[in-house]
């Protein structure tokens, strides 16, 4: 079972078989993970106004990584993505909404829908595993993972409150530090199609000491930027 919001989300019943989706490269939601959203384009305030009349609930997924195009001229779409329940929202004032997303469940794009509406909407199948909260955390490595984090840090001359971490689920560690990674689409996508909690952290320890060697300085200290 996972919670978002004030709604529990326990089964297959609880998730859509369609969904309204917003492509957005480098942009990384995980079950259970926390995404704010800043909306200006025309059809994603409509995309909004229809979920909030709704379920609530919209799909993240990034643009094809090989830039491939639709007939229509849109991006083709990842073939997995996040379903996000958007329990927060406000409006700016100057015609933008300020959102916030948590993560519910992974979901494979099966078919994109057609649709009257200015926004793209997918057929999809739910990952319903991730409604396991927890699933395979108790086999992280929750050091090796913190040892990578602290080289990062290094690197950057960065600090990080340590106190919040050592308090975290290994669940919320694993995906609040992949969610805010600086790595881009194609790293971002192998983090959410991580088969289980080990996976993804063990792929994000192995990025992670990708990018500090290759960005090592003449000294052989790492310079990541």
């Amino acid at each position: 079972m996972v919670q978002a919001g004030n709604f529990y989300y326990t089964d297959e019943t609880d998730l859509p078989a369609t969904i309204p989706v917003f492509p957005l490269s480098e942009a990384l939601l995980l079950p259970s993970g926390q995404l704010p959203l800043n909306i200006f384009e025309p059809r994603y305030i409509e995309m909004i106004d229809d979920a909030m009349a709704g379920e609530r609930l919209i799909g993240m997924v990034q643009p094809s990584l090989d830039g491939a195009m639709r007939e229509d001229g849109r991006p083709k779409l990842c073939e997995v993505g996040c379903i996000g329940r958007i329990t927060s929202f406000a409006e700016s004032g100057d015609g933008r909404y300020v959102i916030s997303l948590q993560g519910v469940a992974r979901f494979r794009v099966v078919e994109e829908m057609a649709v009257r509406a200015a926004y793209r909407v997918c057929r999809i199948a739910a990952f319903l595993g991730d409604l396991e909260a927890g699933k395979g955390a108790d086999e992280v490595d929750r050091e090796g993972l913190l040892r990578a984090f602290r080289h990062y840090l290094n690197a950057n001359q960065m600090d990080a409150d340590w106190d919040s971490i050592a308090r975290a689920s290994n669940e919320t560690l694993v995906n609040a530090l992949s969610m805010m990674s600086p790595y881009g689409a194609a790293e971002k996508q192998a983090l959410l199609e991580a088969n289980d909690l080990k996976t993804r952290a063990e792929t994000l320890v192995a990025i992670t000491e990708i990018a500090l060697a290759r960005d090592g300085g003449e000294d052989g200290a790492p310079t990541l930027q």
